[in-house]
């Protein structure tokens, strides 16, 4: 069954600070769990997301190139802080900073994902937006969606190395709002 395609809107959704969005996917990306804010947030009910791929909630904004970063970090057992634009079912985008993490069985081997995500703050997305147009066209002018992903995920890195960080002390940076 595929899901009718959900156009965006422009209007932004948001949620409370104190709340936590929360899902748990398979090794494939397919949501096992979602918790109620996340179904609020995504305009969908549980049973519309369990067992479905959750780049169901990809905004047509969102680079590649951040999901590139993702899955080398995850596939190697590490963490990773992002912000993403998500798209909800009724067209609504909303922002997030995600932690995404791999979750582990007893014998360390990877079984699935993790990720909660909490409201960013608007310096935060008015840092990334610019950023994040700029990769959008690198990766429009790329081609294919590989590529397009690889040449965000090389400019993701150069705009980084041009402020003299790492990713992960940019996005840090950002969340204390000592950042660009």
């Amino acid at each position: 069954m595929s899901a009718p395609t959900v156009r965006p809107t422009g209007q932004e959704r948001a949620f409370g600070h104190d709340e936590i969005i929360v899902t748990k996917t398979d090794l494939q990306g397919r949501i096992t769990y979602a918790n109620d804010v996340f179904c609020r947030v995504s305009a969908m009910d549980e049973a519309d997301v369990l067992g479905r791929p959750h780049n169901l909630i990809r905004h047509p904004d969102m680079p590649g190139g951040v999901f590139r970063l993702l899955w080398q970090r995850l596939q190697t057992g590490q963490e990773l802080f992002a912000y993403v634009v998500n798209l909800a079912a009724d067209g609504s985008h909303y922002w997030v900073f995600a932690h995404v993490t791999p979750t582990f069985d007893d014998s360390g081997t990877v079984i699935g994902y993790h990720s909660n995500r909490r409201s960013p703050s608007r310096h935060a997305i008015q840092v990334i937006e610019p950023l994040y147009r700029e990769l959008r066209r690198t990766e429009d002018a790329a081609g294919g969606a590989v590529q397009a992903a690889e040449a965000g995920f090389r400019l993701l890195e150069e705009r980084v190395g041009d402020l003299g960080q790492s990713y992960d002390r940019f996005v840090w940076g950002l969340t204390s709002g000592r950042a660009a």
